[in-house]
């Protein structure tokens, strides 16, 4: 048994908690899982074998060398290494699972209150213009069962403004296609009803009714959406199959899996729709994470002001 498996089993109290009591998402979990066992594992190296021996400057010292060491999957010698947005997540792990252990009494002093949070920067969001969107859209020649389920996978994940997590995961009941609406269970298990277009109900009710029972095996579950072994898809499969369509559009773009959530944001608020009401269909808990859509408006909104507003641009001599 390793010195570190009290700080293993420690660590796994914090995430039983997590995903029981606190009712983070799977994506949390295994973020924190990640980075906490990274910690461990280093911790080891140092001769470190319980919480209660950690101090502060281990810490601050464990920091450092995440973000002097070399970046996984990268060529030898590569100089690229971590971003400020993994370091945060670092510190906001190492602090979460500390006041976690601190109000368990697992620890009588938590070093982790010291660590302070670096500025995130605030990346604007990748959108696809309209006529990308058209081109990713368009129904391809060949629509066989696999193909019928990413179409309809496309269409509602632009229609409603889905996670890819919350795409995979959809179930059947959640399905209210006559009534234009689905209800989604979001981070934090909170449940909320997205509407749906009638393009992206004509694909899913055009799925269902002709290729998904092609799909179904005995034991696959009600999940919408299933691969050509009837398993629910996991988010990496999923994002494998919508970027191989993204590439056959002929979409050249740094492709990421939320780019038709944010397509869907922007291009419903630069047609006028209520911050506030994109705000409760994406789900978010706070209206200043759906305020950074109001940056990518924006500039679309200054740009067709210096395209057609007569007095924008200063007239030549």
């Amino acid at each position: 048994m390793s010195d570190t498996s009290s700080m293993d089993a420690l660590v796994e109290d914090f995430l039983v908690y997590l995903r029981h009591e606190r009712g983070q998402s799977k994506n949390t979990h295994d973020t924190y899982a990640s980075l906490l066992n990274r910690f461990v594992r280093w911790a080891e190296m140092q001769k470190i074998s319980d919480w209660k021996q950690v101090q502060f400057n281990d810490l601050t010292c464990f920091l450092e060398h995440e973000r002097q060491r070399e970046m996984e999957r990268e060529p030898e010698g590569s100089t690229k290494r971590l971003t400020s947005e993994s370091v945060y997540l670092q510190i906001a792990a190492l602090r979460a699972f500390y006041r976690f252990a601190e109000n368990e009494k697992f620890v009588e002093k938590n070093p982790a209150e010291l660590l302070s949070l670096p500025k995130r920067w605030k990346r604007l969001p990748k959108a696809l213009t309209g006529e990308e969107i058209q081109q990713l859209l368009a129904r391809p020649a060949v629509l066989d069962p696999a193909a019928s389920c990413v179409q309809a996978a496309l269409e509602l994940a632009y229609a409603s403004g889905l996670r890819i997590s919350e795409l995979c995961n959809i179930r059947l009941e959640q399905l209210h296609l006559e009534a234009g609406f689905v209800t989604v269970i979001g981070k934090g298990n909170k449940e909320r009803v997205v509407p749906v277009g009638k393009a992206a109900v004509d694909a899913l009710n055009s799925y269902l009714l002709s290729a998904r029972s092609k799909l179904v095996m005995p034991k696959s579950p009600a999940n919408v959406f299933l691969t050509k072994r009837g398993r629910p898809f996991r988010r990496e499969t999923m994002w494998l199959y919508l970027r191989q369509r993204l590439n056959g559009a002929g979409i050249q773009r740094n492709l990421t899996p939320h780019m038709l959530r944010h397509s869907f944001a922007t291009h419903l608020l630069e047609n006028g729709a209520d911050l506030r009401v994109i705000q409760e269909m994406l789900g978010h808990v706070q209206i200043n994470t759906t305020e950074i859509y109001t940056h990518v408006a924006g500039s679309r909104l200054r740009e067709v002001h210096r395209q057609f507003h007569p007095r924008a641009k200063l007239k030549d001599n």
